[in-house]
């Protein structure tokens, strides 16, 4: 007889069933829901709907207009999905429809997470045209970083000033190094107050390191072989100011045993080590941008910081650093496939016969690997040459000073360096508060200094000069050129759905897909060079 038992009786059937050599190997299946709204917006959306009909069922009579008939080759319908390319030899990328939520939803993980690190409008477009499209999408990046609440308020007001003297251009990756540190951080959890910088002179690699104010010269080297040298090895120059810590006997002694040199930069220029120093300002307006909330966490956030640095367009190099150092995009979750298998392979036994033609495919893509990398670096070298020689004629030139003219009843941001800490911020320290605070209103115009509308807690002087404000936009003002607004659908709302880009007439008709020449490069094209303010440098692709 059958008798039933509870499985907490059932102890011996039970632990057979669990045992270890008995469990089946797991797959994780991750599919991003970016792209089931996609999906649904397609149906929603009367412009693409006919070209998603057209492109599944060929056979299929659909009423399509003279347009969408002359575009239909540059697209494709792969599992739901629609994709936009210029010509057959482009990477394929997803159009977003004309939802506005939804472009938003993806601007927002292009630009306002930790992993993307608020970055500027060109990196930001960059990032987004690897994988997606709509019509004037760089209107629309331009439109959204421009109007960013965050980016305002951390970011200074553009006033560049190059170094007069240029290193030498690194052959290879990593075979020359700069180190700095940055300290005056809000403390941690651990007690760290700082962050060692090291930064690879020709892909603009960074790997950051949470310190202590106390840190010692050993303790430094080890953090250089923890993530510098385990890595990417030993390079042969080292670029750094006149640190105490770099000077010291330990580093002196541990390079000449190495056989490296110490390049230290010249007494009262410190224009040598430029490089570090801007990847600083840079890391300090990710942080001050992702730990608004709370500051003493910035320790936590360091690698998806270091990894955000290293996934921009450098604007000197035209690449990101991860393809320079590996001729490859690493992935995101807004660059998930619509389905990506993180199992293993399947194990397929091959023909024996075919291996010698395996042979050939992998040597000639092996060969083909190497020399794009070599192409690669060689236009990192020399757009670094140039980028070094435009410095240069810059910084012997009279610097461009702040000729923004505001009117009374204007709204400005001040910049907050001379305003004492507790006017400004409840952070303690004083290296991630935010460099602009307002926005105020303009009631005063006197010459080139104006006076402004400051609340009364505010104890200082109401009245700046013109080169501490700059021009505050609000989201969703008002501006001719940028593009009609998108009419949205099924009342879905992305974390950066109150950023509403203007309405125009018309609103609401349908689109038809159509590429932006005026301001969008389209990847697998030549690119113009800049011309104008809004020009911008992104590398062309490389042939494969």
């Amino acid at each position: 007889t059958v008798e039933y038992k509870p499985g907490k009786q059932n102890v011996l059937a039970d632990a057979l069933s669990r045992r270890p050599d008995y469990e089946l190997a797991h797959l994780a299946y991750l599919e991003s829901p970016l792209y089931e709204l996609i999906r649904e917006a397609y149906v929603d959306g009367d412009d693409l709907a006919g070209l998603v009909e057209a492109l599944s069922a060929p056979n299929k009579a659909v009423e399509l207009t003279a347009r969408q008939r002359s575009r239909l080759h540059r697209y494709s319908v792969v599992e739901g999905l629609l994709y936009y390319q210029v010509d057959g030899g482009d990477e394929p990328r997803i159009v977003v429809p004309n939802d506005e939520d939804l472009r938003h939803h993806v601007l927002y993980e292009a630009h306002d997470t930790p992993l993307s690190g608020h970055l500027g409008r060109e990196k930001t477009y960059t990032s987004v045209a690897r994988n997606f499209w709509w019509p004037h999408m760089y209107k629309w990046v331009r439109k959204y970083v421009q109007t960013c609440e965050t980016c305002q308020r951390v970011k200074p007001a553009p006033s560049a000033s190059a170094p007069l003297m240029s290193l030498p251009v690194p052959a290879d990756c990593w075979r020359s190094v700069s180190m700095d540190f940055i300290f005056e951080l809000p403390a941690d959890a651990r007690g760290h107050t700082g962050i060692l910088v090291f930064v690879c002179r020709l892909s603009k690699m960074v790997r950051l390191a949470a310190v202590r104010k106390s840190v010692t010269a050993p303790q430094a080297a080890q953090l250089f072989v923890d993530n510098v040298f385990r890595n990417h090895g030993l390079p042969e120059a080292f670029v750094s100011d006149r640190d105490p810590r770099f000077v010291s006997h330990f580093w002196q002694h541990l390079f000449r045993l190495l056989g490296t040199r110490l390049d230290m930069s010249t007494a009262d220029h410190p224009q040598t080590d430029g490089q570090t120093e801007r990847v600083n300002r840079v890391l300090e307006d990710i942080l001050r941008s992702v730990c608004a909330a709370e500051p003493t966490k910035w320790s936590v956030l360091l690698p998806q910081v270091e990894f955000a640095l290293n996934n921009a367009v450098h604007s000197s190099t035209g690449f990101t650093p991860f393809y320079v150092n590996g001729l490859r995009h690493p992935r995101t979750p807004l660059t998930l496939p619509p389905a990506s298998n993180l199992g293993g392979g399947e194990a397929n036994a091959e023909d024996p016969r075919g291996l010698k033609g395996l042979r050939t495919s992998v040597k000639r893509n092996l060969l083909s690997f190497i020399e794009t990398g070599e192409a690669v670096r060689q236009r990192v070298r020399d757009a670094m040459a140039a980028a070094q020689d435009t410095q240069k004629e810059q910084s012997d030139r009279q610097g461009r000073k702040n000729t923004e003219m505001f009117q009374l009843g204007d709204q400005v941001l001040l910049n907050a360096k001379n305003l004492p800490t507790q006017a400004v911020s409840a952070v303690g320290s004083t290296k991630l508060r935010p460099r602009f605070v307002g926005p105020f209103t303009v009631i005063g115009v006197h010459g080139h200094a104006y006076t402004l509308d400051l609340p009364s807690s505010m104890t200082t002087h109401p009245t700046f000069y013109v080169g501490l404000l700059k021009p505050y936009r609000p989201a969703g003002a008002a501006e001719t050129e940028e593009p009609t607004g998108s009419q949205n659908t099924a009342g879905r709302r992305s974390p950066a759905s109150e950023r509403a880009l203007p309405r125009e007439a018309g609103q609401g008709q349908a689109q038809e897909p159509e590429p932006d020449q005026e301001h969008e490069p389209l990847r697998g094209e030549p690119l113009a060079p800049p011309t104008g303010p809004q020009a911008f440098d992104i590398a062309t692709k490389l042939p494969r």
